[in-house]
């Protein structure tokens, strides 16, 4: 596999998991209680302990997706120019 191929998919790896963590975090942002609703329906959990997993997930996915998309996505782009 050579460094282009692998360029083009950690940049495709970066814009799908980029598209999820902006669409998560903004459904959790502007409609909390439809997620509360919906979630609440599989998990029983109470409200304070819902939101406690929910900012931890993210926060969970977000070091995540900085640590194995965006860097090495940036790392193949700075060395193969």
């Amino acid at each position: 596999m050579d460094i282009q191929t692998l360029t083009r998919f950690f940049m495709w790896c970066t814009i799908i998991d980029g598209v999820l963590l902006i669409v998560w975090s903004f459904s959790w942002l502007f409609c909390p209680e439809w997620v509360y609703r919906t979630q609440k329906r599989w998990f029983p959990l109470g409200r304070e302990t819902f939101n406690l997993v929910m900012y931890c997930f993210i926060g969970l996915f977000k070091i995540l997706f900085l640590l194995f998309n965006l860097v090495p996505y940036i790392a193949l782009v700075i060395v193969g120019n």
